[in-house]
């Protein structure tokens, strides 16, 4: 067994941000066909809310891999999930006080489609 058998492959974390960035888009595309730009911007921000903070977590907590770096890899996970709580709060801190109009309705129903998506990918990437 040689060292590249030894190495263990990265979870598909990116892969599921990635997901979660295209059913935002389809949603925030169909909205914009079905009702109006701003349902569509609307739905957007309420995917960029909700994926970007999990992007973040996604790149910070996985970034050290091995035995050895067992300390760091727990330290990593629990600073990458601080760091993602605080994010969606400015997040959503930013929309609401930044956007006008806003489409509260879509803002939450694509946040909350975007967050199911994330909870079901297992089912939808194989490993």
């Amino acid at each position: 067994m040689g060292a590249r058998s030894a190495q263990l492959k990265r979870p598909k974390v990116f892969r599921i941000v990635g997901l979660q960035a295209l059913v935002t888009l389809l949603i925030s595309a169909g909205c914009f066909l079905l009702a109006d730009g701003v349902s569509a911007y609307s739905a957007l921000l309420g995917g960029v809310v909700c994926f970007m903070p999990n992007l973040y977590f996604a790149w910070a907590a996985f970034r050290h891999q091995g035995a050895q770096m067992a300390k760091q890899i727990v330290k990593s996970f629990y600073k990458a999930e601080a760091v993602k709580f605080g994010l969606t709060a400015v997040l959503f801190a930013l929309v609401f006080a930044l956007v006008r109009p806003l489409n509260p309705i879509y803002f939450f129903l694509t946040y909350a489609v975007v967050q199911v998506v994330h909870w079901l990918s297992p089912l939808v990437i194989k490993r």
